[in-house]
């Protein structure tokens, strides 16, 4: 039976833990003749309706070196720019490619693509999630820190994809988290309630108590692709930046995580983004690895 990442919540905690394993091994062999191909004679398809950076290169090059190949498209270059539906657009690609990739801004797009596809198909960010990110980031927490149940992990923000997944992580994985959102940009009314009940995540509008002794302090930026920017956002999310004086109160040892693109000075600063704490380009560089183990996972 096909199976699908369309959040977090396709996958159990030890589905998290295998791809975490199969990212380090992918990582020690990049480059080696030992590097598996198990992807050989297989073909990913990929659809953009956002622009992307590390989403689309990292998927390129990681069915790639596992032995694949990659078709991409931007909406406008498939029938789906004409009004073609999901349905339509699912049935027929999985006549012709083994997996589907689609970056879209509904979740909605995303899920009717998966009930009529026959093949994997893979959350690339949504307006809802964005479970690749998250398992990326995931990784390079334990790369650096091990013990992922024994950290605080501090989201500092917009109320967004990236929030509304960690939640789905630390749901599945026990993990504390805390969650600051400026008043009014916390994760959506029907979110909250779903995960009120869960006492390892807590919603805060005050970052500084969200961070305290934190081991991780994580961000994204303000506006998310689409949005207009707000000079009365910006001002309600100024106390919500990643600075010197807002890590003096998370632990010692923190490490600080960015999502990317940042907008610099924004919601962090370049001190803190260059600084010791940051392992930004690790997380980034993370990406190729672990989109290899969720490729494997789900196209073999």
């Amino acid at each position: 039976m096909k199976k699908d990442l369309l959040s977090l919540f396709d996958l159990e905690p030890k589905d998290i833990d295998l791809i975490l394993k199969e990212t380090r091994s992918f990582k020690s062999l990049r480059g080696k003749k030992k590097h598996p191909k198990p992807l050989e004679g297989k073909t990913l398809c990929m659809i953009f309706e956002k622009s992307s950076t590390r989403t689309r290169v990292s998927f390129e090059v990681a069915m790639t070196e596992l032995g694949g190949r990659v078709l991409t498209l931007s909406a406008q270059e498939s029938q789906l720019g004409r009004g073609e539906s999901y349905k339509d657009t699912a049935r027929v690609l999985s006549r012709y490619v083994h997996g589907i990739v689609i970056r879209t801004y509904s979740q909605r797009n995303i899920e009717e693509l998966a009930a009529s596809a026959t093949i994997p198909v893979i959350n690339g960010l949504s307006d809802l999630y964005h479970p690749v990110q998250v398992l990326a980031d995931l990784f390079t927490i334990v790369e650096v820190k091990k013990n992922l149940k024994e950290l605080k992990i501090a989201y500092v923000g917009d109320g967004n994809n990236l929030a509304n997944t960690w939640i789905n992580a630390a749901i599945l994985l026990k993990f504390e988290l805390n969650v600051a959102c400026p008043k009014g940009y916390a994760p959506s009314g029907a979110l909250l309630t779903e995960f009120s009940s869960y006492p390892n995540i807590t919603i805060l509008s005050d970052p500084v108590e969200a961070v305290k002794s934190a081991d991780v302090v994580y961000t994204d930026t303000w506006f998310s692709m689409g949005q207009k920017e707000d000079p009365k956002k910006k001002t309600s999310f100024a106390p919500f930046q990643v600075n010197d004086e807002l890590m003096s109160h998370a632990a010692e040892d923190a490490m600080v995580l960015h999502c990317l693109p940042a907008h610099r000075g924004e919601e962090i600063t370049d001190r803190v983004m260059d600084g010791p704490q940051s392992y930004v380009f690790n997380q980034s560089e993370n990406r190729l690895h672990v989109q290899k183990a969720i490729l494997s996972l789900l196209m073999k």
